[in-house]
């Protein structure tokens, strides 16, 4: 997982910027994940249900993808125990909440198009993401 690889890793941003592109020259949406995956379970089957449908299709295919291009699949180490997951998550989703959007909306989308709003996100998300892996690995020994 902490393996050099910047061929794979400008592809893969290539690929998340096509998709976030093509995303708002089709729909006029923003390819924020928390939006999309909460209008697909608020919303009715219709067309607005079926392009977020195949766009959260498209991120489960993805590492099938990746395995018929390179014969193997992403490896996937998660250090941490569940109930920390869990707690995890759940703060991820408050924060969503509170922050209008999730880090790929305004990280991804948002500095792309100037928000202040998003940039202003962004710097938050990756200074609390640095503090905790600080406070975590140094001062708490995890």
């Amino acid at each position: 997982m902490t393996e050099f690889t910047p061929l794979l890793s400008f592809a893969g941003g290539m690929v998340i910027g096509l998709a976030t592109v093509a995303l708002m020259a089709v729909h006029g949406r923003i390819a924020g994940i928390n939006g999309i995956l909460n209008g697909f379970l608020t919303t009715q089957f219709n067309q607005d249900w079926a392009w977020r449908a195949a766009f959260l299709a498209g991120m489960i295919v993805s590492p099938l993808v990746l395995l018929g291009v390179t014969g193997q699949m992403p490896e996937i180490s998660v250090p941490s125990a569940t109930p920390l997951l869990l707690i995890g998550g759940f703060l991820t989703g408050i924060g969503t909440t509170y922050a209008s959007g999730c880090t790929s909306g305004h990280g991804v989308c948002g500095i792309s198009r100037l928000s202040a709003r998003s940039i202003v996100a962004t710097v938050t998300f990756m200074t609390a993401a640095i503090a905790t892996v600080f406070l975590t690995r140094h001062v708490f020994g995890g």
